[in-house]
């Protein structure tokens, strides 16, 4: 089989669909948080800053600790092993918040969930992208996020029922967890690792491996890949950080349980979800549309358009119309994270798109993670006694919070005026050091 002229085998679509299952359950694992979000906080009496804290917090700070030592690990070493490793011991972790009894207990639990997704998404986007040639990583990858909306509905609809039939919030934890380590193994039998930048127009075979300090000197001087992670990085910030807190709002405001307002998420995340990514991946196969610039274009246009909406979900009085509004938006929020990642990894050289992509999810998850769990809970806070309602001061929150969409827009819509520059440095070697000695 030639490296340059593949026949795009079923073995790559079944890795694809695998990765993706990966990718369903560790976002999955992450939204069952927000479903019970509320029940947490009550139990453990904390805040709404301090339930950000326990429940976010916790959990990027050691993502992205461990996350960028197994990405460089990832650019050397069997990426299947890694994925496996790193999901089995995130799925036990899992499990093991549902038999937590206190505050204490559950930091310690979710920080295991953190060590552990740090190894899922870097390795997984590096193995993908060996198996596709470039003009065919947009499309793969688009696929490979349907993760995203699958695993948004398991964390919330199907969570949700969990909660109602066992009366307990725990239960929601145990019943993803356990499952998630057997599909650990399954991984090990039945995924093979792919040979390290088959694609490139120059081999990667005995490449020097790049370093950390290597990989962010190279993301910099790239700045069409710079803009491109500062644009994901803020849909992070508005799209998952407005997500993270709209369960909870929902019950706040409208009095719905947490099976209801998760089976109201969960139904619009799945198919809302599907439909943006099927239909992205549809337009994405037009050969017009293989070009970065119409991408980056597109993305920017979408964001940019959903913005308005967003505000609309929390300005509103009426569940209808915000019920609505989120069909409009949950779209444009999942639709970026396939040709987002396609995009950044199609201007980074073999030797550092694992470590790039940690690059990416680490300032990602300090936004939707660190920054809009705890900001959002504090600004809620701080208002709740003025307005003399938790579910007002949410709603304020969440308000100002929604008009950063045009913040990660623009970034989009800067990034094209560097991509031919970009694009020519990128396909001159894969090797970082070459290139630094070149520019």
């Amino acid at each position: 089989m030639s490296a340059t002229t593949p026949t795009l085998s079923r073995a790559r679509w079944y890795v694809v669909f695998v990765l993706g299952l990966v990718y369903a359950l560790n976002i999955a694992d992450r939204y069952v948080v927000s479903t019970v979000l509320e029940s947490i906080r009550i139990e453990f009496q904390l805040s709404d800053a301090g339930v950000g804290w326990l429940t976010g917090v916790s959990l990027a700070l050691f993502y992205i600790s461990v996350g960028l030592p197994i990405a460089r690990l990832a650019d050397r070493a069997n990426r299947r092993n890694i994925v496996a490793a790193a999901m089995i011991l995130w799925s036990a972790m899992t499990a093991l918040l549902g038999l937590t009894q206190n505050f204490w207990h559950f930091l310690a639990a979710r920080i295991g969930v953190g060590v552990g997704e740090a190894g899922g998404t870097p390795p997984s986007t590096s193995i993908i992208a060996d198996y596709f040639p470039r003009e065919r990583r947009p499309f793969a990858l688009t696929l490979y996020a349907l993760g995203l909306p699958l695993g948004a509905w398991l964390g919330s609809s199907v969570a949700g029922a969990v909660v109602d039939h066992f009366h307990s919030w725990r239960a929601a934890f145990i019943a993803l967890g356990v499952p998630g380590v057997l599909f650990g193994f399954i991984i090990l039998l039945t995924v093979r690792e792919p040979k390290r930048g088959r694609f490139e127009l120059v081999a990667a075979a005995g490449a020097p491996h790049a370093t950390f300090d290597e990989t962010v000197r190279f993301l910099w001087r790239q700045r069409s890949a710079w803009h491109i992670n500062a644009a994901g990085t803020v849909i992070c910030f508005w799209g998952w950080g407005l997500l993270y807190w709209t369960q909870t709002f929902l019950e706040r405001a409208y009095g719905l349980t947490t099976a209801e307002a998760g089976a109201r998420l969960g139904t619009i995340y799945l198919w809302a979800g599907i439909a943006a990514t099927i239909g992205t991946s549809v337009i994405l196969a037009i050969p017009a549309m293989r070009a970065p610039k119409r991408i980056a274009w597109f993305l920017a246009g979408v964001v940019f358009c959903s913005t308005v909406p967003s505000f609309l979900i929390y300005w509103t009085h009426s569940l209808r119309i915000a019920t609505l509004m989120l069909w409009i938006v949950v779209p444009a929020i999942y639709l970026y994270v396939g040709p987002t990642m396609a995009l950044l990894l199609n201007f980074l050289p073999a030797a550092m798109r694992a470590q790039g992509m940690a690059i990416s999810l680490l300032t990602a998850n300090v936004a939707n993670l660190i920054v809009a769990p705890v900001l959002v809970g504090w600004i809620s806070d701080r208002l709740a006694t003025p307005l003399g309602s938790n579910s007002e001061s949410l709603r304020y929150a969440l308000l100002a919070l929604s008009l950063t969409g045009f913040w990660a827009a623009y970034h989009y819509w800067i990034s094209v005026r560097t991509f031919d520059a970009d694009d020519a440095r990128i396909r001159e070697t894969p090797v970082a050091s070459a290139m630094f000695q070149g520019a």
